[in-house]
């Protein structure tokens, strides 16, 4: 079949996909991957066809909406502007969407993001579609909102404050999603955001059940099967600086912030150095968007180095607690230090915490050198945290979560 994976966001909303596309490829199927021209060579160096979406998201990240974004120190703060940022590119991006859906598939595959577009283009072409999320965001009484960071409201509030969320975040689908409807015939409906989806759509999710239950109150067809991890750039092979830093003293702890954009990277290194310093570790630094940089004998900055490589090596991984870096964490079976920034980043944070596998997480927007150290030394040195790390990546390392995309796939060739 034509399969055609739909996804928009910065690299760890790509690089998931990367796997699962590799995967579908070696079991016969043709695919196809629609995203943002930035990622268009990390695509194809897997095999992968390609379709350009438009917006650069980290152009996004680095305007002064953006940075705004960053500083909000509060969910609804956080979530206004989001709005205002999505609102100005998402017709753009529905427009390059629709674009790539029109190219042609058999069965179109759509992220968080993408999928109410995908969804009405499915309804209007008669196209097999469904719903390849890496968060959980239908509203549930398991968990409250992602952005929250909280453990819970309650089950009765976890699942109102949900509902709320997604029908506040309305604007940011619904003039775009309703223009498009629109535009193919199709009936109007009252909203156009994620709880407005067609009933009975498959909708499955890219973590592990382990990290994840899957809600039982969520509607038939939403399912967890596991991670989808991404694939390793062929050819490949870490700088010889970075393995003689390695094989000079022992493990190192990992600090990055991943596609985070800060107006003052210069502070923020130095921060991160400075912790390193005081909890007497070694680090490897990465510089990701914000373009961090900071090295002295214990100390070292790198680029692309592919996460799967390095965490093993490493005692602890300092991170944004974006979707893609703490799976990358709980693969390599070391503990985390989380420090959340924005949106769903408080979710994963909270969820490594309440699962013994990291210090208590740290807001980025209160971040210190002296609230770093504490927790730097803390997952080093927790006997408990280290086994508890050991323990999930085995039974992680146990899944298999391209399966279930697969057999829905082949279910859909046999209609």
């Amino acid at each position: 079949m034509r399969v055609l994976i739909v996804t928009a966001g910065s690299w760890g909303d790509v690089a998931p996909y990367t796997g699962l596309g590799v995967r579908l490829r070696t079991a016969g199927h043709e695919v196809v991957l629609a995203t943002h021209e930035r990622f268009e060579e990390a695509v194809t160096a897997h095999g992968l066809g390609y379709r350009p979406l438009p917006v650069d998201p980290r152009q996004e990240l680095a305007s002064q909406v953006g940075q705004g974004l960053a500083k909000a120190v509060s969910p609804p703060v956080a979530m206004a502007r989001l709005m205002r940022m999505a609102r100005a590119f998402m017709p753009r991006l529905t427009a390059g969407v629709a674009d790539a859906v029109r190219e042609g598939a058999d069965v179109v595959l759509s992220s968080t993001v993408t999928d109410p577009v995908c969804a009405a283009l499915g309804e209007a072409l008669r196209l097999p579609s469904m719903g390849v999320y890496l968060q959980p965001v239908h509203p549930t009484v398991a968990f409250p909102p992602l952005i929250t960071g909280a453990r819970s409201f309650g089950p009765r509030a976890n699942r109102l404050a949900s509902q709320a969320l997604w029908l506040g975040s309305d604007p940011i689908f619904a003039p775009a999603v309703s223009a498009l409807r629109r535009e193919l015939g199709l009936p109007r409906r009252r909203f156009s955001g994620p709880l407005s989806l067609p009933r009975g759509r498959t909708v499955l999710h890219g973590f592990s059940p382990r990290i994840v239950p899957r809600p039982t109150d969520w509607p038939s067809g939403h399912e967890v099967g596991g991670y989808w991890w991404p694939q390793t750039p062929p050819g490949w092979e870490p700088e010889a600086r970075l393995v003689d830093f390695l094989d000079a003293g022992p493990p190192p702890v990992f600090a990055g912030f991943g596609s985070f954009v800060t107006a003052d990277s210069e502070r923020l290194s130095s921060l991160l150095a400075d912790a390193l310093r005081r909890a007497k570790v070694r680090g490897v630094i990465q510089a990701g968007w914000s373009g961090l940089h900071a090295e002295n004998d214990d100390l070292i900055t790198v680029r692309d180095v592919p996460h799967a490589w390095l965490f093993p090596r490493t005692a602890a991984v300092v991170h944004h607690a974006g979707a893609g870096t703490t799976a990358a964490g709980l693969r390599a079976g070391v503990p985390a230090v989380p420090v959340p920034v924005q949106l769903d980043q408080h979710f994963w944070a909270t969820r490594l915490h309440t699962l013994g596998l990291s210090p208590r997480p740290l807001r980025f927007q209160r971040l210190t050198a002296q609230r770093l150290t504490q927790a730097i030394r803390e997952a080093v040195h927790s006997p408990a945290l280290r086994a508890r790390a050991r323990e999930t990546a085995a039974a992680i390392a146990r899944e298999d979560g391209t399966r279930q995309v697969l057999e829905a796939i082949e279910r859909v060739s046999r209609r």
